[in-house]
């Protein structure tokens, strides 16, 4: 029963970093909750340790499991036999995947096509392409289910009568974009569509640099199709990279401002994917062996990049909202999303409400 679960991945100010570190120190949800708030404030924020005894936190976990119970969903916990191995060997993995469709899809290698939402004629045809070379050699696609590359991949799957994953950036109960519905039904019967995002909460913008993290990670390898200079997809890439996972890229037209995204990733080293049988030769799969590491404790300070500094630096246990954090670093805000992502998964800062951020350093040196 993933009930204890839910309630503790919905303290607010908590995340995957912090409740990694209270599941090495107690062992179970179920222990967490019945230690002293002393204890808790060792480890955690003492705003987060007074929640551990409010009712109001397991009412909403019974919401939520009852939510999706009726509506025919699943919920994986990481300590789940069943939960991605794949998935599980990235930096701060979510604690809880809400899923729906063939549990069976996680026992096989997998691929991330991602591009575009508005790819051209080439990059339609590339996409199926490639898609269907890597159904030949009985991999799983993986993707996002935006509007352009991402349906198209998904669509290629359902059409050869082939298992694709769906990664949302909203509860699963809440698909986007609407005009997919229909398609999210049909990956289910042989696929599945999974978030980390519990039941009701909408599409926001903040949400998707933390749904592509997933994408990725739940990949052998990410191959962009099309991509222009500012496109999500390449945050996709760009947590590949991060997470050890091989990056392709499909060359393009050079006057395309579809190709500057995936010529820049060329430029950095990504492999060019001409074919999908090319991208399946070049792929090093995760192994019970891997050297990746599952530890999901802060990383030290040095490690942070110059701008993931320069917005630590800025941040205090007062909320900045993104607009201010923005103002201070005279950094874009669509590039603030996938820099204060990465540092609250780093254990540096916590989303305590819609786009506002606390720093969490001073307690945790």
């Amino acid at each position: 029963m993933p009930l204890s679960w839910i309630a503790l991945n919905s303290i607010k100010g908590l995340g995957p970093v912090k409740i990694k570190q209270l599941l090495d120190k107690f062992g179970s949800p179920d222990n967490i909750f019945k230690e002293s708030i002393q204890n808790l404030r060792l480890l955690i924020p003492e705003s987060c340790a007074i929640q551990i005894n409010k009712s109001e936190i397991f009412n909403y976990a019974e919401k939520q499991l009852y939510l999706a119970n009726k509506s025919g969903f699943n919920i994986l916990t990481i300590s789940d036999k069943n939960y991605p191995f794949y998935l599980k060997q990235i930096f701060a993995p979510p604690v809880i995947l809400y899923t729906k469709g063939k549990i069976s899809v996680f026992s096989n290698h997998a691929v991330s096509v991602v591009g575009t939402r508005n790819p051209t004629q080439y990059g339609k045809y590339v996409t199926k392409q490639i898609c269907k070379d890597l159904l030949g050699q009985n991999l799983i696609i993986v993707s996002g289910l935006a509007r352009g590359i991402d349906t198209i991949a998904h669509e290629t799957c359902v059409q050869n009568n082939r298992a694709t994953i769906a990664v949302l950036g909203s509860g699963i109960d809440k698909i986007y974009p609407q005009s997919n519905l229909g398609l999210a039904e049909k990956i289910t019967e042989k696929g599945m569509i999974l978030s980390e995002f519990p039941l009701g909460i909408p599409p926001e913008a903040f949400n998707f640099p933390r749904r592509n993290r997933i994408i990725s990670g739940l990949s052998a390898g990410v191959v962009v199709v099309e991509a222009g200079k500012k496109s999500g997809s390449l945050i996709t890439a760009h947590y590949a990279l991060q997470q050890g996972r091989e990056v392709f890229s499909v060359p393009g037209p050079i006057t395309s401002p579809l190709s500057v995204g995936t010529f820049n990733l060329l430029r950095d080293g990504a492999i060019p994917a001409r074919s999908g049988l090319e991208i399946a030769e070049n792929l090093k799969f995760v192994s019970n062996t891997s050297n990746l590491s599952t530890c999901c404790l802060r990383l030290p300070k040095d490690l942070l990049n110059d701008q993931e500094k320069l917005v630590l630096q800025q941040l205090s246990d007062m909320p900045n909202r993104i607009d201010e954090i923005s103002e201070k670093t005279n950094i874009l805000i669509s590039d603030l999303f996938s820099i204060l992502l990465n540092l609250e998964l780093k254990g540096f800062i916590k989303q305590i409400s819609g786009q506002q951020y606390i720093s969490l350093t001073s307690e945790y040196q």
